[in-house]
Order: structure tokens, then sequence, then C-alpha cells
């Protein structure tokens, strides 16, 4: 099993393959505790990802608060490898719509 920071990496990698050209944020630790992982810039769409080692990994204080907050905005989800395909899909299709 990956670690979370190794299956941020490999998610990264997949996601500059999927959008060309996007800029990717990594957001860290932050003043605002909570901010999702990676913040995803392409063209004039960005979306939002909670990174997560599984699906067992706890929430902390705020995160569901700002994927929610995002999502309403543009699009963020918690993402762990074993909805991966799903959650890029959803992001594939929102980044799609307005095009």
């Amino acid at each position: 099993m990956l670690s979370e920071s190794g299956f941020q990496f490999k998610l990264i990698k997949r996601l500059q393959h999927m959008f060309p050209d996007c800029f990717i944020i990594r957001t860290g630790a932050s003043d605002n505790q909570g901010v999702p992982d990676i913040l995803i810039l392409w063209g004039d769409r960005w979306a939002m990802l909670e990174c997560k080692k599984s699906a067992s990994s706890r929430i902390r204080p705020n995160q569901q608060y700002f994927v929610d907050m995002f999502n309403g905005m543009s699009f963020a989800a918690f993402i762990w490898p074993e909805i991966e395909e799903e959650v890029l899909y959803a992001l594939q299709q929102s980044f799609d719509f307005n095009r």
C-alpha cells in the first residue's frame, strides 16, 4: 500500500497526463487547516482534491467543510486509491461540462 504522499505523487502525474498544460499546486500545511491537498488549475477550470491513503483514513477537522464548500464553487472531492477511477471520471466530466 502506498503512503499518502506516494499516492499524491502518483495522482499528480496522472492528472498532468489527463489534463495537458494543467498547473497543480500541493497546498500542504497552510493557515487554513483542512484545505484540500491538491489544487488543479486547467484553462478556466479549477478543482481541489483531498487525498487519503485509504477509505479508513481519518478525516481531519474542517476537511469535510472545505471539500463541500469548494465543490459548491467548482469541483472538490476526497480521493483514495479504491475510488480513484470514479473521482477522476467525475473530475473529467466537471472540466468538460462547460467546454
